[in-house]
């Protein structure tokens, strides 16, 4: 058990039959009445963001998330196949599961599974990839000045928004959180 006096950003806790995972929290002290913890809480299971306030004293179980590293192996027709590296155990998820986490993603690459008893409810791909361009425009000459971008396609279908200087066939460095090229490798 874990009380609103000890909350921390990234803590998750189970309330009302949800997972939440703390991300911000604000003790306030007003000069008259109680002290009270003011948060703002994400619900793990469906994305949706809530706001609540707690005296500091009331407590609520700690809920226990599991995260594994699993090779991503293939698609097949909407389901994702993941392996245990350690045991080959293999597990298939749908793609409403999935969502968007793989979409720079290749096959073979290491991601990390998040489940709450036992049930997946995200995935976490690397926080960088490279990945090799597949098709883009031509850039013009000339047209440097304005930090100008064009829109390139990567090697899992992705789309990304790279300089103009970048051509078809080149690898570049994603990060997967913004979709934002970085660099090229």
């Amino acid at each position: 058990m874990i009380s609103a006096g000890d909350f921390r950003n990234g803590i998750t806790v189970e309330m009302e039959g949800n997972v939440y995972q703390i991300i911000e929290f604000q003790h306030v002290k007003p000069g008259k009445g109680a002290a009270f913890v003011r948060t703002k809480l994400k619900n793990i299971i469906n994305g949706g963001v809530v706001e609540k306030s707690f005296r500091p004293t009331e407590k609520f179980p700690q809920a226990r998330i599991d995260r594994k590293d699993m090779q991503y192996l293939y698609s097949d027709g909407d389901l994702f196949n993941f392996m245990d590296t350690e045991t080959y155990d293999q597990i298939a998820l749908n793609a409403e599961a999935v969502g968007d986490a793989l979409k720079f993603v290749k096959e073979n690459e290491m991601v990390k599974i998040c489940s709450f008893n036992g049930n997946v409810f995200a995935i976490e791909p690397p926080l960088f990839v490279e990945l090799e361009i597949t098709e883009t425009e031509p850039g013009f000459k000339g047209d440097t000045a304005t930090g100008a971008t064009k829109p390139a396609i990567v090697e899992t279908g992705a789309k990304v928004m790279v300089p103009l200087f970048v051509e078809n066939g080149e690898v570049i460095k994603i990060d997967t959180r913004s979709g934002e090229y970085l660099s090229r490798v």
